[in-house]
Parts: C-alpha cells; structure tokens; sequence
C-alpha cells in the first residue's frame, strides 16, 4: 500500500523533480522527510516552489542528503516571491482512498477521569503513528463528545472527529463493510482483511469491570445498522496472549502488517513492552517445566536457556524472565545440569502426574533465580 511520501515522491517525479530542498532549519532532522514535508503541504501549510538559487540542503527523492536544489518546500505566504510547482491542492488530488481507523468513544460515559485521560492520550499517539504513513486525518473518533474535545491535547483539527454513531459516519462515507478488531473473535486478521473502507480499533482502556467484552456489542450495533463486520483478532504465535492493548499499538500492528508488508509476529514484536511479553512467558514456562521431587520435596524446574529461545519472538530481558520465574516458583537450571538430574532420577507417574524421583538425600541444584 503506498503511503503519502510514495504519492509525494511521484507527484514530485511526475514534474522532473529529482531533489528539494527547504529555506530553514527545519525537517533537517526529521527520519523521513519526504513524509514530513508531504504532511505539511497536505495540511496547507507550504507548497514546493522553484527558486532562483540553489538550496543549502536538499534531499532526492529517496530522502538521501545531496547538494542543494533548485526547488524548495517554504510556507504559502512565498507564492507572491517564487513560482510554486507543487500547492496542496495539486498533492490533495492525487491522494489514494486510504481506509479509516476508527476509535469508536460510544462507552466513553463508562471510564473514570484517568481512564478517559488515557483514551486521550492513545488517540494522540495513535496520530502521530498514521502521520508517519498516511496524513493522520485517516483516523476518525466517533461518538466525539465535547469532553473529548476538551480533553484531547492533541491536534484535534488533524483528525476525523463525529459526534455521532460509527454507523452513520460509514454511510456516510459510503463504506459499508468493516473489520472490528476484536481479541474474543474467532478468526485471526490477514491480509485478505485489508481491502475494507474502515478499521474499528478500540474505544476501550481496562477492559475490567462494567466495560468487560463491550468490543462485541460495537459490532452487534453495526451490524443492526445493517453493516457488514469481519470480527478479527491478532494473535501472537496462535495466542492473544501477549499482544499489546493498547488502542494506539494495535493501530501500529496493523501498518506494519498492512504497509511495510511484516508478519503478524513480527509486528506484534515490534510494539511489544515487557509487560505484555511477561503475560505471556507466564503461560509459556509452566508448559516447559519438569517435576522433580527430592526427599519428599517438589521442585519445577525449567531451561536456563530457554531465556534465549523466548527472546527471539518476546520482548523479555533477563530480569522479566527471573521475575517470571520467581512469581511462578519455577527454578531455572542449565540444561546439561537438567540432563544430570533425569540420569540419577526415575520416571514415576504420581496423582496422575508426571515426575521425576531422585531418591537422594539431597541433590545439588544450582538455581539461578534465588
């Protein structure tokens, strides 16, 4: 899917532009500044414009540093000084129809103040993620109350805002099937998914107490509205377990997936904390631990090198693996100290379950999360 710098960089190709510049210091430190640039002209703040001398900075069209340019982006206000070969109608034009994403607040009434502070503050990141591949005015908040408007510190006239219901926003915008990101859905996102006009991607921070499994009945009232809905989940590794909640991360997952063309594991990775990481390495050590029972005692002990396999796909340090570890009461030992252990130990089946019986007084184990 292209995003605005790949409609920026052709519509720049398309007029035999092969480098641009800027008359100030700025977007000289922006990572991408085609994207940064084509944002701004977007939003009517500048244009490109020939100008008489060269820039002292340019870019090409890859965003590469070379010498400077006989065309410059600068604020519309220039037009009276130099000749603009780019406006932001021209770049608004050639715009694709990107799909929305949608943060729907119909359950905004059901958080606490801090709650809604952190719906905020999800929607404002969320904006700053789109930015960086589309415009940003992609994402829409339905249900938009004026306490949102208020409380949202964010640039509120660079998104989609409507006050009422997401099914008349969709109708009104001509779209009428949509994916609901939903974590209890049966069937997991693919890219077969990314063809729909909208995304429902959240409305909802601590999802306990009365606001518990509300993401179903946004799709119950679309679908009432006579909207077509594809509840899809993202999983990592066949499990929910471990993917991130958060509205503006899911959002994340979903470009990566869509744009950059990542794997669902890979995109989770990359917007994983170690907080959603030890979520799911809880559920994934005990599955990988072995009984021992000593004197009497019992003792689960996993890998110590399991840390490594885990890693790969988890975002874990060592200090979140001994954590988990300490939490579960598991005790962690080389695996040649594992191999030691079951060669002075016997198979028995006990209550059902599996153990190992090291019929020794006592037996030296190394634990290394003590």
């Amino acid at each position: 899917m292209k995003t605005l710098a790949d409609v920026f960089r052709e519509a720049l190709g398309e007029k035999g532009i092969e480098s641009f510049g800027v008359l100030s210091k700025r977007f000289r430190k922006a990572k991408n500044k085609l994207q940064d640039v084509a944002v701004e002209i977007i939003n009517g703040k500048g244009a490109i414009f020939r100008v008489p001398e060269k820039t002292a900075v340019a870019w090409d069209l890859n965003g590469n540093r070379v010498e400077g340019s006989y065309y410059a982006y600068a604020p519309l206000c220039m037009k009276e000084k130099f000749e603009p070969v780019l406006t932001p109608e021209e770049l608004r034009s050639k715009l694709p129809k990107w799909p929305y994403f949608i943060i729907d607040l119909y359950h905004w009434d059901k958080h606490t103040q801090k709650e809604k502070g952190k719906v905020c503050l999800q929607v404002s990141q969320s904006y700053g993620l789109l930015r960086d591949y589309f415009t940003g005015r992609e994402l829409a908040v339905t249900w938009a109350s004026d306490e949102f408007e208020r409380m949202f510190n964010g640039p509120i006239e660079r998104i989609t805002t409507y006050a009422g219901p997401t099914a008349e926003f969709l109708r009104e915008n001509d779209i009428d099937e949509v994916v609901l990101l939903d974590p209890w859905a049966e069937e997991v996102l693919s890219e077969e998914d990314f063809g729909v006009g909208a995304f429902i991607i959240g409305g909802i921070v601590d999802t306990g107490g009365n606001k518990k499994k509300t993401t179903p009945k946004i799709g119950e009232e679309l679908e009432k509205a006579g909207i077509r809905v594809r509840r899809r989940k993202i999983v990592l590794k066949g499990d929910v377990v471990g993917v991130p909640d958060r509205i503006n991360r899911i959002l994340g997952i979903i470009l990566k997936m869509m744009v950059e063309g990542k794997s669902m594991d890979e995109a989770v990775y990359e917007f994983q904390e170690p907080l959603h990481a030890r979520w799911r390495l809880r559920k994934e050590l005990p599955k990988r631990a072995i009984r021992y029972k000593v004197n009497g005692k019992t003792y689960r002990v996993v890998e110590k090198e399991l840390f490594n396999e885990y890693s790969k796909w988890l975002k874990i340090r060592w200090e979140d693996f001994v954590k988990v570890l300490r939490e579960l009461d598991l005790i962690a030992l080389e695996r040649k100290r594992i191999h030691h252990l079951n060669k002075i130990s016997n198979a028995r089946i006990i209550n059902g379950k599996a153990y190992r019986v090291i019929l020794l007084k006592k037996a030296a184990m190394l634990c290394y999360n003590c």
